[in-house]
């Protein structure tokens, strides 16, 4: 045990590494940041949970101590802290009867999605513990991204200095009231493009946590898999490889978006959580939509082209695909017409 706690510790310096390098802000640093739970995560699925564990400690004591204690902080909630938690939870088990169940992969799948969003309200609740400063941060990333898609117009007409302006009012026989009132009339038909860009910056920032829960889960998930198959490799993978394409959540993550649906109508942090949720689960079901796809298409003839033009759809749209895997995911909770093979009876609980 004290060597595996080594190895966890040694994991968890490598892990803090990679997450310290973010501060250089490279491209490479941020290829190399992507990467930082991986150490935890196979140390934590090929030597045992409390090695992550120890891996967690240790990485984000060393970034307090080197760097900040708010880095040591945010590692341990973004980045350690659910490593930990996911390899725990993978290599859960219970004796019974038919032999050692491990814990069910549809179950797995839903707390990626609930950990993806906890993960991010941590970070959130670190970097502003006022709520009001946190949506002041998002207000501002909304405008400054909704900027640059839509820029403002360019003012067009006369710029001249004052001494010109009346000069062409006395030339035309105008007043300096007329050109206030065509001044005005120039804002007044610009307002409306500026109602549009300020309404569009209030709903992406109120729908910022849901994406980056959505990303968060999908890169856990990716993490989780890449993970356990390097320590299957490597033959130190306790539990079978389960059967990816059966994988079906329980109904109660159905009760748990309805939940974050509520909560997104709380008030301060409740509803950042619940749309986090609501973004955790939408990737959790687009996942689950996946594997239904691989399921139902099994022996059918021509299955590997059906797959590759669902790779393919899903790489083109950059992603809006997802939406109706999402939606085939819920159903396929909600109908349950598929017996998963690694569903048990009793399922042990976390």
């Amino acid at each position: 045990m004290a060597q595996h706690i080594g190895i966890g510790i040694g994991a968890g310096l490598v892990s803090a590494l990679l997450f310290g390098v973010l501060l250089k802000a490279t491209p490479l640093a941020i290829l190399l940041y992507l990467v930082a739970p991986l150490p935890i995560l196979i140390v934590g699925l090929g030597w045992s949970h409390k090695a992550a564990l120890a891996a967690a400690a240790a990485g984000s004591l060393a970034l307090a101590l080197a760097i900040a204690p708010f880095m040591g902080l945010a590692f341990g909630a973004y980045i350690a802290l659910p490593a930990w938690w996911l390899a725990y939870l993978t290599l859960l088990g219970r004796e019974t009867p038919r032999g050692l169940e491990w814990y069910p992969t549809g179950r797995l799948l839903g707390w990626i999605a609930a950990t993806a969003a906890l993960a991010f309200i941590a970070i959130a609740v670190l970097s502003s513990p006022n709520h009001a400063a946190f949506d002041r941060q998002l207000r501002g990333l909304a405008q400054t991204l909704v900027q640059a898609r839509m820029p403002a117009p360019r003012t067009t007409g006369n710029a001249g200095p004052p001494d010109a302006s009346l000069a062409g009012t006395e030339r035309t026989g105008g007043t300096p009231a007329a050109d206030a009132d065509a001044q005005t009339e120039t804002r007044t038909d610009a307002d409306p493009a500026d109602v549009t860009r300020s309404e569009m910056a209030d709903a992406l920032a109120r729908v910022v946590p849901a994406f980056a829960a959505n990303g968060l889960a999908l890169l856990f998930a990716f993490y989780l898999w890449a993970s356990a198959r390097i320590v299957k490799i490597s033959g130190r993978l306790p539990r079978p490889w389960p059967d990816l394409p059966s994988t079906a959540m329980p109904r109660i993550t159905l009760a748990a978006l309805g939940a974050a649906l509520l909560m997104c109508l709380g008030p301060g942090y409740v509803s950042v959580l619940g749309v986090a949720l609501v973004g955790g689960f939408s990737a959790a079901f687009a996942l689950q939509g996946l594997a239904a796809f691989h399921d139902r298409s099994r022996g059918r003839p021509g299955r590997t082209l059906m797959l590759f033009g669902l790779y393919l759809i899903v790489f083109v749209t950059q992603g809006i695909a997802l939406v109706a895997l999402t939606l085939f995911g819920l159903a396929d909770t909600a109908l349950d017409r598929r017996r998963s093979q690694d569903r048990p009876k009793n399922s042990p609980a976390p």
